[in-house]
């Protein structure tokens, strides 16, 4: 073969060579993401963060709700606990199921803590319901979550609960310097004598949360007690106590006095009960108790002369509350005072 016919033979199979790799890449799949395991699954990290960059799946961080009494976050001291659901029947969490011993020890912590509370000026309680409220505006969308799952509320209805519990606490604390000047003042009298009526707070109060409302009626049994310089004991709803739980958390870190609120949890016939009959407890609200157990517990708070409020029908706790709830536990002291003599004709002031 000569060397020109070499020369064409080299080229022609050249030619078939980069021919069949062109046609071998146009065949070839392009390559794909690899699939990403926790989008798959669906699982996502806490409060709805994404997982690990390494896209595994990250377990979710379940809170630890606790009493709170005396300014603490102790567990119920039987250790007992109960599930909470939701109104579809999903577990959200579980409560402390608070025994006599934790009823015993919250009485103890609000009496501890009454005087200094009771002795605080009214303008500084109000400061200190106000920053309550600060506080709570800073964690609206925990509560509205959690409001929406204890009660099963559309997320814009619990929004409307929560935002109208921020201000209840305002509107109390308004009016923690100006309700001794609605029921208090001089009182004429037919001799010489200033005759002078000024309220005070009547002591350690027990208080059942209402049970259908389980955060705008908590705020609206528990504001006006300590407004007005009582302590409380306050038993949150049996069904849905999350959100009275959680609000410990706030009233810890508002400036609020340890032991002026405590919160308990768990069966509210069991933990009435003992706090009806108990010797140092001054006055009693059945908000959240039924028929049956609210006789029960006047009964028992006859005692030791208990104030008791009865429970009374509430349609809607959105509306304006009055002072009925302030008065309701407040003495009124009267001062009788000589007037004196202004001078040797008798005439006096």
């Amino acid at each position: 073969m000569s060397e020109k016919s070499e020369k064409i033979e080299k080229a022609e199979k050249a030619g078939k060579i980069e021919k069949a790799a062109k046609s071998g890449r146009a065949n070839k799949p392009e390559p794909t993401a690899e699939p990403d395991p926790a989008a798959e699954s669906g699982r996502t990290g806490s409060a709805g963060r994404p997982g690990p960059a390494d896209g595994t799946a990250r377990l979710s961080v379940f809170k630890t709700y606790k009493l709170y009494v005396g300014g603490k976050f102790p567990r119920s001291e039987s250790g007992r606990v109960y599930e909470v659901t939701d109104s579809q029947g999903t577990w959200l969490a579980n409560a402390p199921l608070s025994s006599r011993k934790d009823a015993r020890d919250a009485v103890v912590a609000a009496r501890k803590a009454f005087g200094a509370w009771a002795g605080a000026t009214a303008y500084n309680r109000g400061q200190i319901l106000y920053r309550i409220a600060e506080m709570l505006e800073g964690r609206r969308e925990q509560f509205v979550r959690e409001v929406s799952d204890a009660e099963g509320l559309p997320v814009p209805q619990a929004a409307a609960q929560v935002d109208a519990a921020i201000d209840r606490w305002v509107w109390y604390a308004g009016w923690t310097d100006k309700i001794a000047q609605v029921v208090g003042g001089g009182n004429p009298v037919a001799g010489p004598y200033f005759n002078l009526s000024s309220p005070e707070p009547t002591g350690v109060v027990a208080v059942l949360a209402p049970q259908d409302s389980s955060f705008l009626g908590l705020v609206s049994v528990v504001a006006p007690v300590i407004a007005t310089g009582n302590t409380a004991v306050v038993v949150a709803s049996e069904r849905s106590p999350l959100p009275a739980l959680s609000l410990g958390e706030v009233l810890a870190t508002s400036d609020l006095p340890g032991g002026v609120v405590n919160v308990l949890s768990g069966r509210t016939a069991e933990i009435a009960a003992p706090l009806a009959a108990h010797q140092d407890v001054n006055a009693i609200d059945l908000a959240g108790a039924d028929e049956a157990l609210a006789k029960d517990l006047e009964i028992a708070a006859a005692d030791n002369l208990k104030r008791v409020l009865r429970p009374q029908p509430v349609d809607d706790w959105s509306a304006a509350p009055g002072t009925d709830r302030m008065t309701a536990f407040l003495e009124t002291k009267t001062v009788w005072h000589p007037t004196g003599s202004l001078g040797a004709s008798g005439s006096s002031y």
